[in-house]
């Protein structure tokens, strides 16, 4: 990064994209190696789930139909009903390890890129091995801040729901069963806000994830911490969050049309459409991770939070093995004014 600290508050969601974009090019044969060992696979396995669910799901569909054909008892129901138990634990046994191996290679791509981005701005050396021998040491940190902010999210769903039943039955039972109106209109503001809160609960977890990497804090800790970063910048952060999830999506439904239901396009025509939507997630895993990096550093700088450098180099060595990490004190440095 060659802005000033002070100059990078000002920068909006293309200034954000900009300056990924001249991180991920300077510095592609570091960040390659690192997306090759880690994103790629993440990549991979994002996918393929998606494949296999699929064709699980359709066999466990097709062995309930007959089931539900076949007189109960007989040889044919019995060997069915062993056949569907079956697939029904693979499919729950294969989302279980997807699930498992697919947290790992986040949190270790996370803490990658995010202190190869930080070794980046304060001008350190850094190489594949170093980071490599780092990650190791910080994705349990970064296990922490996760597990928390999941705490949030279920506590969150819980209460969410729990006053929307609230809500509709009050409504029944003033307005009677007869009020679809008034039960269409309080579903759709329970929808609007709920799905507000939602967002911002994942703005709050993407930016965690890096304070926890760059600062001394995680779990609850970090996430207050991003909680405060954001104050100011919520508009650029919505921005930057949202088009992330709209350009996943949009991966996933070419690839679920294309690839796991494009049978009738050919094997030639399904692998190519599936390298296509790889490449493409594998460019916006590293993108996102780097989009978030910057944006921690454009926050820091709006609330004028000044980052000293040489704390922050010196907090990023390996000593003995150990990662240290950066200190509260040397990341909120008396506020600088502008």
């Amino acid at each position: 990064m060659d802005r000033e600290q002070e100059e990078m508050q000002f920068l909006g969601l293309f200034g954000i994209y900009k300056e990924a974009y001249k991180i991920m090019y300077s510095w592609r044969r570091l960040l390659g190696q690192i997306s090759l060992v880690l994103i790629l696979p993440l990549s991979v396995i994002f996918l393929v789930h998606m494949e296999v669910s699929e064709v699980l799901s359709s066999r466990i569909h097709h062995n309930t139909i007959v089931l539900e054909d076949t007189r109960a008892g007989s040889p044919t129901y019995n060997k069915v009903s062993d056949v569907l138990s079956s697939e029904l634990a693979t499919l729950w046994l294969f989302r279980v390890a997807y699930f498992i191996i697919f947290l790992i290679l986040s949190l270790l791509s996370t803490s990658a890129v995010v202190y190869t981005i930080a070794c980046i701005y304060t001008g350190r050396e850094v190489d594949f091995k170093k980071v490599m021998s780092v990650v190791p040491k910080v994705w349990k940190r970064l296990m922490a801040t996760f597990l928390c902010s999941n705490l949030f999210f279920f506590v969150y769903n819980f209460l969410a729901f729990f006053i929307f039943a609230i809500v509709i039955i009050f409504v029944i039972y003033i307005l009677g069963f007869g009020s679809t109106k008034a039960f269409i209109a309080i579903s759709i503001v329970f929808w609007i806000l709920y799905l507000v809160g939602f967002v911002y609960m994942n703005i709050v977890w993407q930016l965690a994830s890096v304070v926890t990497v760059l600062e001394d804090t995680f779990g609850f800790g970090a996430m207050n911490k991003s909680k405060a970063l954001i104050r100011g910048k919520m508009g650029v952060a919505t921005l930057v969050f949202l088009k992330l999830i709209i350009s996943l999506a949009t991966i996933q439904g070419l690839f679920w049309k294309l690839v796991v239901h494009g049978v009738s396009l050919g094997i030639v025509s399904r692998v190519g459409y599936g390298v296509l939507c790889l490449l493409l997630l594998f460019i916006l895993f590293l993108f996102g991770l780097v989009v978030q990096t910057v944006l921690y550093f454009v926050c820091k700088s709006y609330h004028h939070e000044n980052i000293d450098k040489s704390a922050l180099s010196d907090h990023l060595e390996v000593y003995l093995g150990e990662y240290v990490p950066l200190k509260a004190k040397d990341v909120q440095l008396e506020q600088y004014h502008v």
